[in-house]
C-alpha cells in the first residue's frame, strides 16, 4: 500500500489550488466593510496624478518658459560637460548640423540641472545624454537617434535603420559605452560653457 508524504497531503475536500481565485472569505469580507476592493493605479495614472497635483507641471512650466519661447523651440541636448566623449560628440554633432537645429547645455550646469528635472530625472544624473524637446524628453540610445534625426544626410536613415534594433539591446550598448567612458576617453578639467 502506497503512502503519502505529509508535504504533498491535501485532504480530498480541499478545492485544488488553480481552482482558488480570490483572497480568503475573511478578507473578501473585510474588503467589503471598508467599501470594496481598492485596485492600485497603473504607473502612468500615478504619474498622472503626481502632475496633477503641481509639482511636476510647475517645474516644466518654468523651464519651459525660460528655454522654450515661440521665437527658438529647437530641443536641447544635455551632455557630460567633463566627459571628453560627450564634448567629442557635441562637436560632432555640431559639424553635422548646418542648420543649427540642436542647441547644447552641460548637465552639470544650473539650466542642466532644471533641464534634467523637468524631464523628470534627478537634477545629479549624469549618466546619460538627454535631448530635451518642448513636448518630451528622450534619454540614452533613443535620444541619440532622435539627434541624429536632425543631422545631414546620411544620419536620418541610419537612426531609422537603428530604429530597428531592440531598445533593450540598443541601450545594453549605450550604457557599456557610458560606465566606461572616463577610463577608455578620459575627462577635462573644467565642464564645457553652456551653448544655447
Amino acid at each position: 500500500m502506497a503512502t503519502t508524504s505529509a508535504c504533498c497531503y491535501r485532504p480530498l475536500s480541499a478545492p485544488p489550488l488553480h481552482s482558488r481565485r480570490g483572497p480568503p472569505p475573511q478578507q473578501q469580507q473585510l474588503r467589503t466593510a471598508v467599501g470594496g476592493p481598492r485596485p492600485r493605479p497603473s504607473l502612468q495614472v500615478a504619474a498622472a496624478a503626481a502632475a496633477a497635483t503641481g509639482g511636476g507641471q510647475s517645474v516644466k512650466a518654468a523651464t519651459d518658459a525660460e528655454f522654450f519661447q515661440t521665437s527658438d523651440t529647437r530641443p536641447i541636448m544635455l551632455f557630460d560637460g567633463v566627459c571628453n566623449l560627450c564634448n567629442g560628440g557635441v562637436r560632432f554633432v555640431q559639424e553635422h548640423d548646418p542648420n543649427r537645429s540642436i542647441r547644447y547645455i552641460p548637465l552639470q550646469s544650473e539650466s542642466g540641472r532644471k533641464l534634467l528635472q523637468r524631464s523628470g530625472r534627478a537634477p545629479d544624473d549624469i549618466s546619460s545624454v538627454v535631448l530635451v524637446e518642448k513636448d518630451r524628453s528622450y534619454i540614452k540610445s533613443e535620444a541619440v537617434l532622435r539627434i541624429m534625426g536632425y543631422l545631414n544626410l546620411p544620419f536620418p536613415q541610419l537612426a531609422t535603420f537603428l530604429n530597428f534594433v531592440p531598445l533593450f539591446l540598443r541601450d545594453f550598448a549605450y550604457d557599456n559605452v557610458a560606465d566606461n567612458r572616463y577610463a577608455v576617453f578620459g575627462r577635462s578639467e573644467s565642464e564645457s560653457c553652456e551653448i544655447l
